[in-house]
């Protein structure tokens, strides 16, 4: 039998890791939370322009307050980083803020304090993305007047 390589499938990148809980998180768990006045991180969206909430708590390590993406490159990443800055609320408690991504051993330090932080909810986060670097950190700074 005659074999015809595909040039299509010898470039396709391969699939993203299945997080089995991201449906359930993204349409019930987040809303929610929301609802619930959880903590809030509102950015602009990098296409719409128009504000995006999603329920992301800050973790304090160091003395410096930070924002860990558990699944990954999200959409909060993504709009965050072409913003550079957005709004943290807890109730009805509001702080402006400027991202600054970090790398290296500083985000290697605040994924591992994530990680234990976090416990049982990050294992299957940290099953499908087990490198540190796959989970993007923002430092939370205040925003200059």
């Amino acid at each position: 039998m005659l074999q015809i390589d595909d040039p299509m499938t010898a470039n396709e990148t391969p699939p993203r890791p299945y997080v089995p809980s991201g449906f359930f998180m993204s349409r019930v768990v987040n809303p929610i939370t929301l609802w619930l006045g959880g903590p809030t991180l509102t950015v602009r969206g990098r296409r719409t322009g128009r504000p995006v909430r999603a329920p992301v708590p800050t973790l304090e390590v160091e003395g410096a307050r930070y924002l860990v993406s558990g699944g990954g490159e999200t959409h909060w990443v993504r709009n965050l980083r072409a913003a550079g800055q957005g709004e943290l609320r807890k109730g009805p408690t509001r702080e402006l803020f400027c991202a600054v991504e970090v790398g290296g051993d500083e985000r290697d330090r605040v994924v591992a304090a994530y990680r234990e932080h976090m416990g049982w909810r990050a294992r299957e986060f940290f099953t499908a993305l087990p490198d540190p670097a796959d989970h993007p950190v923002f430092r939370v700074e205040p925003q200059e007047a």
